[in-house]
């Protein structure tokens, strides 16, 4: 190696690592080379299209994403003795979304640039025609397809574009000329089409992420300017709200159980923080909770979906269609999904004291399927006997009175107003309902003072005076 070589060669390097930071130029330990990694800067609102068959494990056969950053492509490079007086640099071309034909085709351009500047470092015009050109040069634009087209030789899938690619470098349109247009240098580094779309979104998530850390932003609660790396943007409205305002509203939230209301505190919008923006914020005490209570209520809002009722276990069990035994995957407890009593097979569900009025009021209001369900349920003998019972509380509570002393009920067909019990043979006013004195009963009705003074047949005089009008 010459010495103006060699001394070129350690310049270059010096001005890559001082022009390019440390994800995008590496040099090499132990030889004259290193790696560059070369973001493109695509158009705005840049689409990527993929379309696969049915080998690939895709939700559907179409894709489609507006991405702002795609994997970069990867120069490895290695600088001979020589270099640049007389040889090139040996490189190999890597990147994800091209396909060896376009590759190629960068590969034999990065060679014409080395003719014209024979003599020269080539690695900066390398790296920028890249990073700059290689949109244009390869005639891509948005949106950009990739589409699943078996070739053989390896070659899985093959971007839009690429036979064109092959015919600016002076190649023919079809594919066994594509075939031919493959270099060696040129390397596609992805093992599928459902790899790449995977790869694709995560990276465009990561730089959209740095980007945004690196900004300023004001919060729309407290109006502070902050960082992005302190801050949190929603994705569905891009409205942004610093970390801390955004932990006291959902800490707030999550402890009052309203874990759907996690959402942009700007008036009117309905945007809602995902569980991955929740848990960054919240400690695990609360996010275990808000998982729990979100859990729960899309559970409940399935319809074969019931709760062990055992108060200590309720774990979610999934209800059979048509049938009513439920068995908890947890205690193992069998029960019936109707009653939630222990299961009993085709006896009817059994009626708790507390809940018999309600059965009488849900039957009576119920449409003839309804009836038959509820008779089927519990039985016809204990729906019937619920309604007797009715008609028979009502029937006490309009003709009679309690007595104040046992609680007997009692009807007063006729007589004063001085009644006795005949459970426990108390006296008692039928009007109000006080009790009397043993030894002289009357003298509730003789006293000024009594509020049923005079009053001792009152209710004979209204009774005598209908019965008059009835005659």
């Amino acid at each position: 190696m010459s010495s103006e070589d060699k001394e070129a060669q350690e310049d270059e390097l010096l001005a890559l690592a001082s022009i390019y930071d440390e994800e995008e130029f590496k040099r090499a330990e132990s030889a004259q080379g290193g790696e560059t990694r070369i973001c493109l800067e695509l158009p705005q609102d840049f689409k990527i299209v993929v379309r696969g068959d049915s080998t690939e494990s895709l939700q559907s056969s179409g894709f489609e994403y507006s991405v702002c950053f795609l994997p970069p492509l990867v120069l490895n490079f290695e600088l001979p003795p020589d270099y640049p007086s007389t040889s090139p640099p040996m490189f190999t071309l890597s990147g994800k979304w091209l396909s060896q034909a376009q590759l190629s085709a960068l590969c034999k351009h990065l060679d014409n640039v080395w003719e014209e500047n024979r003599g020269c470092v080539v690695l900066f015009a390398w790296m920028q025609f890249l990073k700059e050109e290689t949109l244009n040069y390869l005639n891509i634009s948005s949106p950009y397809e990739l589409t699943m087209c078996p070739q053989g030789k390896g070659q899985g899938w093959t971007a839009a574009g690429a036979l064109e690619a092959g015919k600016d470098c002076g190649g023919a349109a079809d594919s066994a000329a594509a075939e031919e247009l493959v270099d060696a240098r040129a390397v596609r580094d992805v093992e599928s089409l459902s790899s790449l779309i995977r790869e694709i979104l995560d990276f465009d998530q990561a730089q959209r992420r740095k980007c945004f850390n690196s900004k300023m932003y004001s919060c729309s609660i407290c109006f502070c300017e902050k960082l992005g790396s302190e801050c949190m943007h929603f994705t569905e409205c891009s409205h942004v709200c610093c970390k801390a305002c955004l932990k006291d509203y959902f800490e707030i939230q999550i402890r009052d159980g309203q874990v759907h209301c996690l959402n942009c505190p700007e008036p009117k919008c309905s945007s809602v923080a995902t569980p991955s923006q929740v848990k960054e914020l919240v400690g695990d005490e609360l996010f275990a909770r808000y998982d729990r209570l979100l859990l729960q209520s899309s559970l409940d809002l399935m319809a074969d979906v019931v709760y062990c009722p055992r108060p200590g276990c309720q774990t979610p069990v999934m209800q059979e269609p048509g049938c009513t035994m439920g068995i908890c995957s947890c205690c193992h407890y069998a029960f019936c999904t109707l009653c939630s009593m222990t299961y009993h097979g085709v006896s009817p569900c059994k009626v708790t004291a507390e809940k018999l009025m309600d059965l009488r009021k849900e039957y009576l209001e119920a449409d003839e399927t309804n009836k038959r369900f509820l008779e089927q349920r519990y039985g016809k003998r204990v729906i019937q006997k619920a309604l007797e019972e009715m008609e028979s509380k009502e029937w006490l509570e309009k003709n009679c009175k309690s007595c104040p002393c046992c609680g007997t009920h009692i009807e007063k067909l006729d007589g004063c107003n001085k009644m006795t019990c005949k459970g426990c043979m108390q006296y008692f006013c039928w009007l109000c309902m006080g009790s009397l004195s043993r030894a002289n009963p009357y003298r509730h009705f003789s006293d000024p003072s009594s509020p049923c003074f005079n009053r001792l047949f009152q209710a004979m005089h209204i009774e005598d005076e209908f019965w008059e009008v009835e005659d």
